[in-house]
């Protein structure tokens, strides 16, 4: 992996999501709900909530990331799950911060075949090993990406943290 590193700072993480949220209006698709990934994907699900005028946002627990280049052989969906009934028949945005792997969303993604109407997915970076390809990007990279949220430490850890 490269050493060099990808900054989204929070003044250009407001650009990206307005420019995620351009391409899903100029590619006619009219979301019913957006489901975020937490807890990456939470800050774009809210973004292109307001952007694109969606006020059924949902989410979905999701672990695979450690630390830094660490990650769990499979991604685990956490509780509380999400109801299938809620995305009975919908048009599903599904936002993320990255595709990394790409498991992450094809969990995702797979949760949702068969309940909903179409799923599309939405996410700030995607790395060229991404098992899934996303529908809108907004850059492409294979660095490690320091996003705004996570870059500096908590506030307060709390125990049983990874690390702690």
């Amino acid at each position: 992996m490269s050493a060099a590193r990808e900054t989204l700072t929070y003044e250009l993480f407001g650009t990206a999501s307005r420019e995620l949220a351009h391409q899903v209006a100029d590619d006619g698709f009219e979301p019913d709900l957006i489901l975020s990934i937490a807890r990456g994907g939470l800050f774009l699900g809210g973004a292109l909530g307001y952007a694109l005028d969606v006020k059924n946002l949902f989410v979905m627990n999701v672990e695979f990331y450690t630390g830094v280049d660490e990650r769990l052989e499979l991604p685990v969906v956490l509780p509380p799950t999400l109801d299938v009934v809620d995305l009975t028949g919908a048009n599903v945005l599904v936002a993320d911060d990255v595709a990394d792997t790409g498991k992450t969303l094809e969990l995702v993604r797979n949760f949702c075949a068969g309940y909903v109407a179409e799923v599309r997915t939405a996410v700030i970076y995607q790395k060229p090993q991404s098992l899934v390809r996303c529908d809108y990007v907004w850059r492409e990279t294979d660095r490690w990406i320091d996003f705004p949220w996570s870059t500096l430490p908590p506030v307060r850890s709390r125990s049983g943290s990874p690390g702690h």
